[in-house]
């Protein structure tokens, strides 16, 4: 489809997203296609309209969370754009998984800067016992805190999910990562399937389930919304967006940075397949929008997205926490506490 001819329809896919209602064919049809066109006039109505189901499901609020990486490099499997595969020779830092104490320490000083969510994340496909009983300490430990405690561990058994629930669990991330179409040019070393399964488990087991994808690795705008179709098929409720940072060493280094209006067109599609979702920022949000403060970060906090990730990633540096609370207040936002919200519950982090 190229620019001139859609647009008919996307009258009618925002107001369909303004009533949480599936996008029928054409009106998809006309979303797709305006996003393909940045920089339009039908690409700023779309951004705009994106932004208006935003403040009617999450109003002026936004979500904040934080991650430990608790467990990082070292790791079994082959996904193209990751620092932490050991099939990959880079500089990310390795280390066994951390004392849970100085795990519950980072938790507390993330809750003081406004987090209402914490993630423990560790590199692998699972945890071994050894590992598994550390983490068990830590969830306690961070639960103690006040926060929600979150694990991103990769696979988890019924088993393990229920020990970790006894411990203090509130939620699970685990990303799809991108559409099951596009996945074979990205992991070989477990199925899609797999993936689906563990974000299913979760969702059964009655905990509080985060997971999304990274763009920028080379998937079409149609994969893209296949993947949104996957997480609401799954009854994902959070979502978090993550951007490619190529990394030297990685399959994916050779990959350009997103820009920022294509950035912000993949938050409005989101927004507009998943509008009761709760979108956060988190990797590759520094590399896109730009320093603290400055005028992308400024359109990212008013864009479609509801939430942020505060502190550092994985492998990469975040923004100072403080910047980020500054630039919510500058701008009107209201950070929602550990308690509630309109929207409470619906946070979580990158995997």
């Amino acid at each position: 489809m190229n620019c001139s001819s859609a647009r008919n329809h996307l009258g009618r896919a925002l107001a369909l997203a303004l009533e949480a209602r599936p996008l029928d064919e054409d009106a998809r049809a006309d979303v797709l296609g305006t996003l393909a066109c940045p920089g339009s006039e039908h690409f700023a109505q779309l951004l705009e309209g994106a932004r208006a189901v935003r403040r009617k499901f999450f109003r002026n609020e936004l979500h904040l969370c934080a991650i430990a990486n608790a467990k990082s490099g070292g790791c079994t499997e082959d996904c193209a754009f990751c620092a932490q595969s050991a099939r990959h020779k880079t500089a990310s830092p390795r280390h066994g998984f951390l004392d849970p104490k100085k795990i519950a320490a980072d938790a507390a000083q993330m809750k003081a800067r406004g987090a209402s969510r914490f993630g423990i994340v560790a590199s692998g496909l699972e945890l071994d016992r050894g590992d598994f009983d550390l983490l068990l300490k830590a969830v306690e430990l961070v639960a103690a805190t006040g926060l929600k405690a979150d694990v991103s561990v990769g696979l988890l058994t019924p088993e393990r999910l229920s020990q970790l629930v006894d411990a203090g669990l509130s939620g699970v991330h685990h990303n799809l990562e991108v559409a099951e179409s596009f996945f074979p040019q990205v992991c070989t070393t477990h199925s899609y399937a797999e993936d689906v399964e563990a974000v299913r488990l979760a969702v059964a087991a009655g905990l509080f389930v985060c997971s999304g994808g990274i763009f920028g690795l080379g998937e079409s705008w149609e994969q893209r919304a296949e993947l949104a179709d996957t997480l609401r098929g799954l009854g994902v409720s959070n979502v978090p967006i993550n951007f490619l940072v190529p990394i030297p060493g990685t399959r994916m280094e050779g990959r350009p940075v997103l820009g920022q209006d294509e950035a912000l067109g993949i938050l409005a599609l989101f927004r507009i397949l998943m509008p009761r979702a709760n979108l956060r920022v988190c990797g590759g949000r520094g590399a896109v929008f730009g320093v603290p403060g400055g005028q992308g970060q400024r359109g990212l906090f008013s864009s479609a997205a509801s939430g942020l990730m505060i502190g550092d990633y994985l492998t990469v540096a975040g923004t100072p926490a403080q910047a980020d609370l500054e630039l919510a207040r500058e701008l009107g936002l209201a950070v929602v506490p550990a308690a509630g919200g309109a929207a409470a519950g619906a946070q979580g982090t990158g995997g």
